[in-house]
């Protein structure tokens, strides 16, 4: 008997299955065991993506002679689109194919533009990563990677749910490692041998790093796709918009809801009635109706409510998406003005984005090593502080990022008119090295906002639309990218009317970067306020089981050995 409960608790308790639909063996599949192939393919996958978009700013205003706002706008606004495209592999894979397929065949049609196309020569179309495939590839793969090692890990099984926690940390650090190589390694060989080899490497180690997610197959475990999530979304609402003149029932249990062995029975997840966004419960009002256009499920309506509650929180990461827009665009022009070399080495002003990933390679490993276990002990807390206190730490490095940033500019600019150099354009006389605090502290704030933004909208999402609310995390780098592009080129076109020379113009030495970072100071501070109103009112999803009670008194006897 006793053996047999061993095999029992040996299952997974989340539903996830083996490609051919069966349960799987936790001992067998999963946890860091899968999640290790899964982080050698982000580092690799990032150090191509990193190896193209990071030395594209200096492509398209050397090669191309593009200005720098035209140049600065192509950069976010390609970054953009690749950045927005998530939301549709989102949908195939919470609907159709699921994360897996999705990923897969997506990863051959990212690959397939990169191989069948030569690097750039001579104008911008011909960059093949600006090819519809590779952007559509993109977009199958950049929800579904994380997902599908979050997935990795049980929620039922609090040994696991902890390892999840220190996952997105260490998929985050795989990200900005291999970000770091491509601007250390690739951004070199672009400056200093040739764009041709410097955009060819990047295929190469695509290709290594979707061989190396396949070689991992036998240890994945698969999510079964549950129906588009849109479809079932749209239906609550017009079921609450058909039932808008009903009173709700006193009692909860009155609305239209699935026993639970129903749910048991088919290994989906059981939500409770919220009170928040109520109207959207009329859509459980029994009427006599059982069409699904007519009335849904309490738990239908509860993951729409979650899908609309993450919205607001969504909204208050978009400014610092922007401001983490001006790293490869704005920040490196800076770079071009300034002395780069280090005896006879001349530094590439892209590789001064190295500094970010190292700050923050540094900065995940204090956090999760050190930062969150002193903070359990004071709030009890699995993750030491909450998601939504994590990110709004973020906000407030980010709006000192920009105040930084403008009194390093106004150093610049004296230096640049001390020696004569404003008109002419020319190299101002100060180390390309007084840039460095704005890039160490971006990798800083990125260890809390962009983690936790993934973080936060993979587990606040409802388990049947995990891709789509990772998409969100996606969604938000897209629209600040684009955002960035807007203002950049609305302050551009503002600040040089009535004959004014302009705000951000071609010639750096004559531009007022200093202003604009200021304006972008005032903006992440009236974006904090924003942020502190909305998540004062947001609600956490509910846990699905008691796993988080669990996972709290094991970090607890993690803290109190004896």
């Amino acid at each position: 008997m006793a053996v047999e409960e061993g095999v029992a608790d040996d299952y997974t308790q989340d539903g996830t299955v083996d490609l051919k639909g069966n349960p799987v063996h936790r001992s067998k599949r999963g946890a860091w065991k899968a999640c290790s192939f899964i982080i050698v393919y982000e580092v690799l996958e990032r150090m191509a993506f990193y190896g193209i978009s990071s030395n594209l700013e200096i492509y398209l205003s050397t090669r191309l002679r593009q200005g720098i706002v035209n140049a600065s706008n192509h950069v976010t606004n390609w970054v953009g689109v690749v950045w927005m495209t998530p939301v549709l592999g989102a949908y195939v894979a919470d609907a159709y194919l699921d994360r897996f397929w999705t990923f897969l065949i997506s990863s051959a049609v990212y690959l397939l533009p990169a191989t069948a196309t030569s690097p750039p020569q001579c104008s911008l179309t011909s960059i093949s990563v600006h090819s519809t495939l590779s952007r559509i590839g993109i977009g199958g793969t950049k929800p579904n990677i994380s997902t599908i090692g979050a997935g990795q890990f049980d929620d039922f099984h609090p040994k696991e749910k902890s390892q999840k926690i220190s996952f997105f940390n260490w998929w985050m650090f795989g990200i900005f490692f291999g970000a770091f190589l491509a601007n250390i390694i690739l951004v070199y060989i672009q400056d200093n041998i040739g764009w041709t080899l410097g955009y060819g490497l990047p295929t190469a180690g695509l290709a290594i790093a979707t061989a190396i997610f396949v070689a991992g197959i036998p240890f994945y475990r698969h999510n079964v796709p549950a129906g588009s999530p849109f479809t079932r979304m749209a239906k609550v609402i017009v079921a609450a918009i058909n039932n808008w003149k009903l009173p709700l029932p006193r009692e909860a249990k009155e609305l239209y809801e699935w026993d639970l062995e129903e749910y048991t029975k088919k290994k989906k997840f059981r939500m409770e009635p919220t009170p928040t966004l109520s109207f959207l419960n009329k859509a459980s009002i029994r009427t006599g109706s059982t069409h699904p256009w007519q009335l849904s499920t309490v738990t239908e309506v509860e993951e729409t409510k979650q899908m609309i509650r993450m919205i607001p929180i969504l909204f208050a990461t978009f400014v610092p998406s922007i401001m983490l827009a001006q790293v490869n665009t704005l920040f490196i022009k800076q770079g071009t003005t300034l002395y780069r070399k280090v005896g006879n080495f001349s530094i590439p002003p892209a590789s001064l984005i190295a500094f970010v990933n190292v700050s923050l390679l540094v900065s995940i490993v204090l956090y999760d090593r050190i930062f969150v276990k002193i903070m359990r002990k004071f709030t009890k807390n699995p993750r030491g502080i909450t998601l939504l206190q994590r990110m709004g730490t973020g906000i407030v490095i980010h709006a000192l990022i920009m105040f930084v940033s403008c009194l390093v500019e106004r150093r610049r600019l004296a230096a640049a008119r001390k020696h004569g150099v404003v008109e002419s354009g020319g190299q101002v006389p100060l180390s390309i090295f007084i840039l460095l605090p704005q890039f160490i502290l971006m990798g800083i704030a990125n260890v809390f906002m962009e983690v936790s933004k993934v973080e936060f909208f993979y587990n606040q999402a409802p388990e049947s639309m995990k891709s789509l609310g990772t998409s969100y995390s996606s969604t938000s780098i897209g629209v600040g990218n684009f955002l960035s592009s807007v203002l950049l080129k609305s302050v551009s076109n503002i600040s040089s009317r009535h004959g004014g020379k302009g705000w951000i113009i071609n010639n750096l030495n004559t531009s007022h970067l200093d202003y604009y970072y200021a304006f972008f100071a005032i903006l992440n501070c009236l974006n904090f306020i924003f942020f502190l109103v909305v998540s004062k009112y947001y609600v956490y999803k509910a846990e699905l089981s008691d796993s988080k009670k669990l996972l709290t008194e094991s970090c607890n006897e993690s803290n109190n050995p004896h």
